[in-house]
């Protein structure tokens, strides 16, 4: 059965069909937890099967418990991936974020089982090197048994949300690393790139600004703040709209830069927006009022809007799964027919040579 995956800066989710149409997702959180090891420790991380490692004295807690476990113990947890990539400054990156995979991805239940999984286009506005990360995940991929298949964040989103307008328009994924782009036409990729600035930059810019530590400011972007309240001037809420509004702006800047270098087909785009950081009560509308103003040299139709609440699949933290799972159908689809008509001519050759 083939399935999606999405290898995210905070989350790694894999997405799979599930009863009737329904579809079935795993996700772990990007990220781990270093404790000292001992036999009370470990009977109790077995007991509740969570998943960790052990090297020497130290216990290493992985996935949503890592986050639970910091806050029990008072102790920062480490992130494998850093502005969407592995990341170069943490030596466990990929022993940790192999062990997340495994967990969520799981062991193919036949042989060439399908699986595409989410990276991301290029950066216009950094160096990081997403190559290195883009094989290393396909590595991975391919060692649990699977025939592993890439496709751009951006696209994921496309294939996700825009099936109704025959994966036609642009799709946007606004992680907490990076923001991918996709402008895509029948499927098909016209411009793709990314930019080095999400969630994580919002963070660190108004952590920066207030002197409020990061892991409070992502709490309060999470939980406690909107766009259409009237916040404060100097205050934690305004500062996040602030630099919400320039990622907005930016994302923008940049789409419309790309778009100039290229001859778009006449017809019309709508735009698909994903990713953990467009969860912000408010971040569409505003989005869609910023892209209005924007005067692009493409006709965009609308920006899709879903209703969802935090528990459900239409949740934006989801799309990027999904779309991958998407396209694994699609492929694993046509890899069928093409065995069936590679069937069907077989057995003609054979009763023309018997005749």
């Amino acid at each position: 059965m083939a399935k999606g995956l999405d290898v995210g800066t905070m989350n790694i989710i894999c997405a799979e069909k599930g009863k009737g149409d329904s579809i079935a997702f795993a996700q772990q959180r990007n990220a781990f937890l270093e404790m000292e090891a001992g036999d009370l420790a470990q009977n109790m991380l077995d007991s509740a099967k969570i998943l960790y490692t052990q090297k020497g004295d130290t216990i290493s807690v992985l996935g949503e418990d890592a986050f639970k476990f910091s806050n029990v113990f008072n102790k920062p947890i480490r992130r494998p991936m850093h502005q969407g990539i592995i990341s170069p400054d943490e030596k466990e990156s990929i022993p940790m974020i192999k062990l997340i995979i495994e967990r969520v991805l799981g062991a193919p239940q036949r042989a060439g089982e399908i699986a595409y999984i989410s990276v991301p286009a290029a950066p216009v506005d950094s160096k990081v090197n997403v190559l290195y990360h883009s094989k290393t995940v396909e590595a991975l991929s391919r060692r649990l048994g699977y025939e592993t298949k890439l496709i751009d964040e951006g696209l994921a989103v496309v294939f996700s949300e825009l099936g109704d307008f025959n994966f036609t328009g642009i799709g946007i994924s606004v992680g907490a690393g990076m923001t991918n782009i996709t402008v895509a036409y029948l499927a098909t990729p016209i411009v793709s790139f990314s930019i080095a600035r999400g969630g994580d930059w919002i963070d660190e810019q108004v952590a920066s600004a207030t002197g409020v530590a990061i892991e409070r400011i992502t709490s309060i972007k999470e939980t406690d703040f909107s766009f259409s309240s009237d916040y404060e001037i100097g205050s934690v809420q305004g500062a996040i709209a602030l630099y919400y509004d320039a990622l907005i702006t930016y994302i923008i800047g940049n789409l419309k830069k790309k778009l100039s270098e290229v001859a778009p087909p006449d017809a019309e785009f709508p735009i698909a927006i994903a990713g953990g950081s467009s969860r912000a009560k408010g971040f569409m509308e505003m989005f869609e009022s910023r892209i209005s103003e924007a005067n692009l040299p493409i006709n965009i139709s609308k920006v899709k809007k879903n209703k969802y609440t935090l528990s459900d699949s239409k949740d934006p933290i989801y799309s990027i799964a999904r779309g991958c799972l998407i396209a694994a159908l699609t492929r694993e689809d046509a890899e069928a027919v093409e065995e069936e008509m590679e069937g069907n001519a077989a057995k003609t050759e054979k009763k023309a040579a018997v005749v």
